[in-house]
């Protein structure tokens, strides 16, 4: 964890409680939950399940994405419960930073052993 960032150190802190608490194997809803359950108790500000515009070549596009968290109002959160990540969601929440023109987000991935999270930034 880089604690340069005190944001994305506190969304991790707040998974890593989550994960020692549960341990893996529960289906993604219970995470998110318990997950927005931490992050009220430590104090994190975020809005749950945000809807995402997708536009192409200045046109807003009728599918939409769906944010798990935004954290901070500018740290994109998506959250898993799969065996191990891969780049398929590792490409999902860049996507997702780029439909919100956000620079940070974390993907976090509660259905290993240990929490596996990733930390991205996008953009200049």
């Amino acid at each position: 964890m880089d604690e340069r960032d005190p944001q994305t150190y506190a969304i991790i802190g707040a998974a890593m409680e989550v994960h020692g608490q549960l341990g893996h194997g529960f289906l993604e809803a219970v995470y998110h939950e318990a997950l927005a359950h931490e992050l009220r108790l430590v104090g994190v500000p975020f809005v749950q399940e945000i809807e995402l515009p997708v536009y192409y070549k200045g046109e807003l596009l009728g599918t939409r994405y769906r944010a798990d968290l935004i954290c901070f109002g500018e740290v994109v959160v998506e959250l898993k419960a799969i065996r191990t990540l891969t780049s398929v969601d590792v490409a999902q929440l860049l996507n997702y930073l780029k439909a919100t023109g956000k620079r940070r987000g974390l993907l976090l991935n509660f259905g290993s052993p240990r929490l596996e999270y990733e930390r991205k930034v996008f953009g200049p």
